[in-house]
């Protein structure tokens, strides 16, 4: 019975010791991971990281390192319409848009410095990016420069007949 007594103080004591050390462990292990995350900063339910005045939920000053970006279109129309306008001569996707020759490009842009629609270097300096409408944007501007480049192809075939 004495042994038995022994036996079950010393099996509690180890628990105990190895309880202990768990908690130790967990503690350094909590302590570590809080240490190397000193950049990340909470406010308002916002989170910054790099910054500690978080103006959006994710705010990063610095750099990010990521395979892909995925932006959610809601709300924004894909520029189907430079095609839908120019085959159609209007567009149901964007009534107020309007394909502009490239005289008139020119003229804005000796004017401006830059493509219409396309925010100035100084704007986006002042105002940021959004990445969401910049690419959508500049889909906008391909999409017209592919048409352009139709146009510029035909009037050459049909140059290259009148030469023979």
């Amino acid at each position: 019975m004495l042994i038995f007594k022994v036996e079950t103080f010393h099996k509690k004591f180890i628990m105990k010791n190895i309880l202990f050390i768990i908690t130790i462990l967990f503690a350094f292990s909590v302590n570590a991971q809080r240490s190397n995350l000193k950049n990340i900063y909470s406010k308002n339910n916002k989170i910054g990281i790099g910054t500690n005045n978080p103006d959006e939920l994710l705010t990063v000053k610095g750099k990010i390192h990521t395979q892909e970006v995925i932006v959610d279109l809601k709300g924004a129309i894909a520029p189907d319409y430079v095609f839908e306008t120019y085959y159609n001569g209007k567009s149901e996707l964007n009534p107020d848009y309007t394909f502009i020759t490239l005289e008139e490009i020119e003229t804005f842009i000796k004017e401006n410095n830059h493509l219409p629609k396309v925010p100035s270097a100084k704007e986006i300096e002042e105002n940021g990016l959004s990445l969401k409408e910049m690419n959508l944007l500049l889909l906008e501007k391909i999409e017209e420069l592919t048409l352009f480049t139709i146009q510029q192809q035909k009037e050459i075939d049909l140059l290259k007949e009148i030469v023979k």
